[in-house]
């Protein structure tokens, strides 16, 4: 089967197996070596590449790129950052005026990181680099670089538009263009793996060196991308990107938005999709504790027949979800209301990574008395997980500091946490115990920040 896109302003098209990554292909076939091979995860953004649809650009990882995924799309690697003249991007020349490379390995996917940012008029440096690591030169002069950079024409080179491409029949693997054409093609191949953004299958790949006999990518499905609102809330389709749904989110629930700016980079952020952090049942995906904690609904179909339940209800027990064979999340739905969540994420590493423990906290006051309290956890469970023995603990009573020490005493209940290389189950449960404490502390104003130490 072929695919169509641009590369660098020129059409290609390739014929290759379906998860092929974009980074192979161009180092191995097309001989474009600037783009790097480091981490191989999507974590270290060195093969940051421009890709360009009906929506804008995005920076995004080629390491857990697949070919598929570009159909119909436009990319632009460091090859094509400078003018076919040799004429230099703005942001390179500001690189080489601030001494912002050193080694030049993590360069290119420096470069185009910023040059993404530039073309989008994003200023917000710190956010759209951290998903590139640097090692030796150290942020300073390439934060500089991109500072000055911001003042500068967006080149014409670099403004790709997504060129047309046709509807593909399925063969050796799917690239439906609809919710209804998926239904059907899954309904009738239970057994394939939908591949949404690939920020988590993409690893199976390459870390795991899985064969995936039969795939389907749903990027196409732009009906699975659509955020409305509706008399039950907001809406939010399985097809929508992180990205999105921070901006959705946060002014409904800013500590859920500020979450989702933590776990991943803008490259993750700007492929994966809530369905596929919801569906892949992870026990330290960080989208369902808040989700629990706001009461959503989780919308679920296959062929014809679509159902809907609690999201807390979807995760049965590790690697085990409520959903049948050939049946996909659609979307989710959020209910309106005030806002009184609070999410917390303790992780090793402050930004973009696995979560020990995320706790969310959504607890309704009616004159200083807790009326109703949810509260989910992930990474204290083989699934995300209600604290229903807390909640029960607290509701009904004054949210007071006497309250709160009753109940912190009653989190051995309603979890066995487990020890791994990211937390001790000690750790665990005294952090969750802490962060229960952290959302009281926030209700009586106090002043507080992870990122500060105080005597």
């Amino acid at each position: 089967m072929t695919i169509t896109f641009s590369l660098n302003g020129a059409p290609v098209s390739v014929t290759a197996p379906p998860t092929t990554t974009l980074l192979d292909w161009l180092r191995e076939t097309q001989g474009l070596t600037g783009t790097k091979e480091g981490c191989n995860e999507g974590d270290c953004g060195a093969c940051t590449v421009m890709v360009t649809d009906t929506a804008g650009a995005k920076a995004l990882n080629a390491c857990i790129l697949f070919l598929p995924q570009l159909h119909g799309k436009a990319v632009r690697t460091v090859e094509g950052a400078s003018a076919p003249d040799g004429t230099l991007h703005p942001v390179q020349q500001a690189m080489v005026t601030h001494h912002g490379s050193q080694c030049g390995f993590c360069t290119p996917g420096f470069i185009m990181s910023m040059a993404t940012a530039h073309r989008n008029g994003q200023t917000g440096h710190d956010d759209a680099l951290a998903g590139n690591l640097c090692r030796c030169t150290g942020y300073a002069p390439i934060i500089r670089a991109a500072k000055a950079a911001e003042g500068a024409p967006v080149p014409g080179w670099v403004q790709d538009s997504a060129p047309a491409a046709a509807p593909i029949a399925p063969a050796d693997f799917a690239l439906p263009e609809s919710a209804d054409e998926l239904a059907t093609w899954y309904a009738a191949n239970p057994e394939a793996t939908l591949i949404a953004g690939a920020t988590d299958v993409g690893l199976w790949v390459t870390k795991h060196l899985s064969t995936l006999d039969k795939v389907a990518f749903l990027h196409r499905c732009t009906d699975l991308q659509d955020i409305s609102e509706t008399a039950e809330g907001l809406r939010i389709g399985a097809g929508v990107t992180m990205d999105r749904v921070l901006t959705a989110i946060k002014p409904r629930h800013p500590a859920f938005a500020e979450m989702i700016r933590r776990y991943g980079s803008t490259q993750v952020r700007g492929a994966a999709t809530i369905g596929g952090n919801i569906a892949n049942g992870s026990p330290i995906g960080d989208s369902p504790p808040p989700l629990i904690a706001l009461g959503a609904t989780l919308h679920l179909r296959r062929a014809d027949s679509r159902r809907s339940l609690p999201i807390e209800d979807f995760f049965i027990g590790y690697g085990k979800q409520d959903r049948a064979e050939g049946e996909f999340v659609e979307a989710v739905t959020i209910p309106a209301q005030p806002d009184r969540l609070r999410v917390y994420k303790l992780s090793k590493r402050f930004d973009q990574d696995i979560s020990a423990l995320c706790g969310a906290f959504n607890i309704t006051l009616e004159a200083g008395i807790v009326t109703q309290a949810r509260i989910a956890f992930g990474g204290m469970a083989g699934t995300p997980k209600r604290a229903s023995a807390v909640e029960a603990a607290l509701t009904g009573q004054p949210w007071t500091e006497q309250t709160l020490q009753s109940a912190t005493k009653i989190f051995a209940e309603d979890f066995s946490p487990l020890s791994d290389a990211r937390a001790s189950a000690k750790y665990r449960l005294t952090a969750a115990q802490n962060m229960l404490r952290r959302a009281w502390l926030e209700d009586q104003g106090t002043a507080h920040s992870v990122l500060e130490v105080r005597p």
